[in-house]
């Protein structure tokens, strides 16, 4: 049996990303909760770890 949580960065971008977010009225809410509480990051992002060295 598979686990719940099977990770995919696009789906998880269509989902939960800030376009996604902008494309709706609800979604614009979201963001603006999470800009009025000082969020650091308001959406999922596909960020690119950079390695130090």
């Amino acid at each position: 049996m598979k686990r719940p949580y099977q990770p995919n960065v696009r789906h998880k971008m269509k989902t939960h990303g800030f376009r996604e977010r902008m494309s709706s009225n609800d979604g614009r809410n979201v963001l603006k909760r999470r800009r009025a509480k000082g969020r650091y990051k308001l959406t999922v992002t596909h960020s690119v770890k950079i390695e130090k060295g």
